[in-house]
């Protein structure tokens, strides 16, 4: 025969210490949890004439966890199953003297608070009591138990070592905590899930008392659907639980777009610390050990609240980062063409490029100087924004680069940065507008404002100047040409070069040809647009 216990048999045995543990921990953690609430309670309201019996209680209950603390070791849990029904007689005698110390002084108390003026503790009290009587019915349920757990024929007769660390350090977390004085943290909505209602109770009554607005879900599905529905600043998450575990509703939080953000803080045994480890890594916050040490489990929520909350300050760091972000964006398109600011972006400083068909129109309000002598600075101002406005309304519907202006001189092309083959059609179709929106704007001005328009179709050089303040132009002869046509012509008419004309006859009708003097160019025929073909029909 072996000498090496058989595997089914340590599961088995595992399954029954599991059972145990289970079934005492809860009525045990609650019943010392409700003493440090009812003993925090009586000094906040200074209840000293409750105080003795309420120290009596915690005595007992600090007795009856010390108690479930030494049964818990594996060598006497073992005895107790090997034993059978004397092992349970002599384990339901050993709890009854603090368990009759708890519900003796707790049920006189109870009848004491409307005399003490402290019906408030009613509800703490019959939760104490609740449990005491429920941890009563496990030891009896244990009565019931099979010397056998396993079914298989498996006798507990041998030392369980591969149990010791779990029961050693379950026992070491059952230990009584003093009531301590907490200090004042961040506070928030919290979602408590536990399928087991004392539990969920418990640690709600806590974090109520430290202002925490506490809701509770005794499942996974409903813990699902009310994380969908609140918005909860953090959830509490038993591992253990009938329907959905606690580490499939961690994973489908977090694979919600919705959900994921928020921290979940799982709740354990420590025995279950490699499930605990695989939900920190799926992106659980942290985990709190049962019971709750009431120290660390307010270290551990304020610390998941900080976090959360810089992380809203991150997030709207971000958000503003990104609004400041597009800003400049929008104020970069708004200065250069959109392809410019690409290619600077991806690193270009010199920008410099030949373009062989493109179209420039120039425009210059007839007497303007002479105009804004005599108004005021603010309706100067005002008049030349709104005119340029409607001028750069017109270029965006059209589609054509707006180069810059010079004082009352507006100037545009097209062609550039990008080519169209209807630069010279869309260029004087930008123009026509152009003089309809003036003669628009006249109707409402004080000062009827007119406009000269020279139109030249040919090559130029475009690029960026300016190292401080960026400046998309274009430069050569066909710009020279049409700043030339432009002070040449006549006010409220376009005049086009004999290649503008060329490129734009069968959509305009234009004027007899003209020898102009243009200088630096000697004599050149030019034309005036007379109207679209359309409207002349």
């Amino acid at each position: 025969m072996s000498d090496f216990p058989d595997p089914e048999a340590q599961r088995a045995q595992a399954m029954w210490l599991a059972n145990l543990r289970q079934n005492l921990i809860s009525p045990v953690s609650a019943i010392v949890g409700f003493c440090e609430l009812l003993e925090s309670e009586a000094v906040r309201s200074d209840l000293s004439e409750a105080a003795n019996d309420l120290k009596r209680i915690s005595q007992a209950a600090t007795e009856l966890s010390a108690f479930v603390d030494q049964m818990l070791h594996p060598d006497v849990a073992v005895k107790l199953t090997v034993d059978g029904d004397e092992g349970t007689k002599r384990l339901r005698h050993d709890l009854r003297t603090p368990m009759n110390a708890i519900k003796g002084y707790g049920e006189m108390l109870l009848e004491d608070l409307d005399d003490l003026n402290a019906r408030h503790l009613d509800a703490d009290l019959l939760g104490l009591l609740e449990h005491t009587d429920a941890l009563l019915k496990q030891i009896d349920m244990l009565a019931s138990l099979p010397n056998d757990p396993s079914g298989n024929g498996f006798k507990l007769h041998h030392s369980p070592h591969d149990a010791t660390a779990m029961f050693a350090n379950l026992a070491q977390s059952m230990r009584s905590t003093d009531a301590v004085t907490q200090t004042a943290s961040l506070t928030g909505t919290i979602l408590v899930v536990d399928d087991v209602e004392a539990n969920r109770e418990l640690l709600a009554r806590r974090l109520e008392r430290d202002g925490h607005r506490v809701w509770t879900a005794d499942g996974g599905h409903s813990a699902l659907e009310k994380m969908s529905q609140h918005p909860f600043d953090l959830v509490l998450l038993d591992l253990m639980m009938p329907d959905i575990n606690g580490y499939d509703v961690l994973k489908r939080s977090k694979d919600n777009d919705d959900l994921r953000d928020i921290p979940i803080i799982m709740i354990s045994a420590l025995d279950e610390i490699e499930s605990v480890a695989r939900c920190i890594e799926v992106g659980a916050e942290d985990y709190l050990p049962k019971p709750f040490n009431p120290i660390l489990l307010q270290a551990r929520i304020s610390a998941a609240l900080e976090k959360r909350q810089w992380r809203e300050r991150e997030h709207l760091y971000l958000s503003h980062m990104e609004a400041e972000k597009q800003k400049y964006k929008d104020l970069l398109h708004s200065i250069l063409p959109r392809k410019i600011v690409t290619r600077l972006n991806e690193g270009e400083t010199s920008i410099a490029d030949r373009h062989d068909n493109v179209t420039v129109l120039f425009s210059d309000i007839v007497g303007f100087t002479e105009m804004s002598a005599e108004l005021p600075p603010a309706h100067v101002v005002s008049h030349l924004n709104r005119v340029f406005s409607s001028f750069d309304k017109i270029a965006s519907e059209l589609g054509v680069e707006k180069i810059k202006t010079i004082g009352d001189a507006y100037m545009v092309a097209a062609g550039v940065p990008d080519h169209r083959d209807d630069h010279a059609e869309v260029i004087v179709e930008m123009a026509h507008r152009m003089l309809s929106q003036v003669e628009a704007l006249n109707l409402e001005l004080d000062n009827p404002m007119h406009i000269r328009i020279g139109v030249h179709s040919g090559p130029v050089v475009a690029g960026i100047i300016g190292s401080h303040r960026f400046l998309y132009d274009v430069w050569g002869d066909t710009v020279n040409f049409a700043s030339r046509l432009e002070s040449t012509g006549s006010p409220g008419r376009i005049q086009i070069s004999e290649e503008t004309a060329r490129r734009v006859t069968h959509r305009f009708e234009l004027s007899d040809p003209m020898d102009v003097i243009i200088k630096g160019k000697g004599q050149a025929k030019t034309f005036y647009i007379i109207g679209r073909r359309s409207d002349l029909e």
